[in-house]
């Protein structure tokens, strides 16, 4: 019997003005994987690679780009790719699985999360993002083993990628895809395709294929997740269902969102938004980026399980940034067991010290209610302390680079001693 639940997947949301209060956007992803699965933050600077050097990415190596833009990510810590993440250019990704008429491919080929992390490295706006994902996709197909396990688990992929201006959905079948650009203010993906007859870009022989398979029979008006899936798209917005739900809440919103109340939908557990069982949430971001230039991205992250015990600590792009080791997962190199062969053999600790005291923590709070209750308290009044102060920088424009160099390292330390 399989010791996992039925894999579902994420929830990725994004609102822009009006709908984000600010005139800013306002993104936020919870990743749901495997209740045992550390996700680690992590920083990697900008940098310049010799031509026809090859990237070693999960499973393949493919041509690294000359110039990688600087990014911050979430990430399983066992992989190269990640869940989410922003790069210095205000760009931020999700991803998230999704299902449907084409088969999965179980072969090794670049991950959905490999692609989340090469558009945040290789564009400076969203829809270059997109197209480097299209491309790559074209180029070296997805596939590979989304779990560190023995079992399989394959997806197909869409993201919502986000900047200061706009934001997409792209939404993936095998190599075909759909991407619609967002309008009205809100939108979210969950794990089902979404894009319906609104497509502003397309692989070129989208329907075509839709066609030649007889999934589509070229008179009705073209309807992606239709067509690709076993979507009734009428009923997406209405059906009790994590996309439903994050839909409305978004939606109850729709106006006034900050960074809090993106963070307060992140932690919604009713919806089941924010993911309890064999399959949680074991990392979070929220990002709010400023339309105007020469304010600051921000960008938020817990890298820690339920959004609901922990902190959404902030990240600045600056030079120099203080390294995060307290987020970072050990590493094992050539011995890893996910780069011999055959994989998975085995499965290393791979906890990072903020990780390793979060767990510790969360056994306090669900069998000592006194103390639970207490740190419960001190870790929200940490994150409200950061959340004003950063919204300070963004209403007087003044950035201290000196502090935000170790902003997010130091605001780990600050949530450690809680633990402590």
């Amino acid at each position: 019997m399989s010791p996992w639940p039925s894999p579902r997947s994420c929830d990725t949301f994004v609102a822009l003005p009006p709908a984000a209060a600010g005139g800013r956007v306002v993104f936020g992803k919870n990743s749901d994987r495997p209740a045992d699965e550390v996700q680690e933050v992590v920083h990697f600077p900008a940098a310049t690679h010799p031509p026809g050097t090859a990237l070693e990415c999960t499973y393949i190596s493919i041509e690294q780009a000359e110039r990688t833009h600087a990014v911050v990510l979430s990430r399983p810590a066992w992989l190269w790719g990640a869940e989410m993440g922003a790069n210095e250019h205000g760009v931020c990704i999700g991803n998230e699985a999704v299902w449907g008429r084409e088969e999965v491919c179980d072969s090794e080929a670049l991950l959905g999360m490999d692609l989340v992390r090469l558009g945040l490295e290789r564009a400076d706006t969203a829809e270059k993002a997109l197209t480097v994902i299209v491309d790559l996709l074209e180029k070296y197909g997805q596939g590979g083993n989304c779990m560190e396990s023995h079992m399989t688990f394959t997806y197909h992929n869409s993201f919502l990628i986000a900047d200061r201006k706009e934001a997409w959905v792209l939404e993936t079948s095998g190599k075909y895809w759909a991407a619609e650009k967002v309008e009205g203010g809100v939108r979210n993906i969950s794990n089902q395709l979404s894009i319906t007859t609104k497509i502003d870009r397309e692989h070129p022989k989208l329907k075509e294929y839709a066609k030649s398979n007889g999934w589509w029979d070229g008179k009705k008006e073209f309807d992606f997740a239709a067509t690709y899936s076993y979507v009734n798209t009428a009923r997406m917005t209405t059906t009790r269902g994590r996309y439903c739900e994050g839909y409305k809440l978004l939606n109850k919103h729709k106006g006034s969102i900050t960074s809090e109340i993106m963070m307060e939908i992140l932690r919604d557990k009713e919806s089941g938004i924010n993911m309890e069982g064999g399959f949680m949430t074991t990392g979070s971001m929220v990002s709010v980026l400023p339309q105007q230039p020469n304010l600051p991205c921000i960008h938020y992250f817990t890298g820690t399980p339920d959004p609901a015990r922990s902190v959404f600590k902030p990240f600045i792009f600056v030079p120099d940034i203080t390294q995060l080791l307290k987020t970072t997962s050990p590493t094992f190199g050539h011995d890893d067991p996910v780069k011999k062969q055959p994989r998975f053999q085995s499965k290393p600790d791979r906890r990072h010290e903020l990780y390793k005291k979060h767990e510790s923590a969360a056994v306090v709070m669900e069998t000592n209610e006194g103390k639970g209750k207490e740190m419960l308290e001190e870790i929200q009044k940490l994150e409200k302390q950061k959340i004003s102060q950063m919204e300070s920088i963004l209403q007087n424009g003044c950035l201290d680079v000196n502090q935000v160099v170790k902003l997010f390292s130091q605001c780990v330390e600050e949530e450690l001693k809680i633990y402590s």
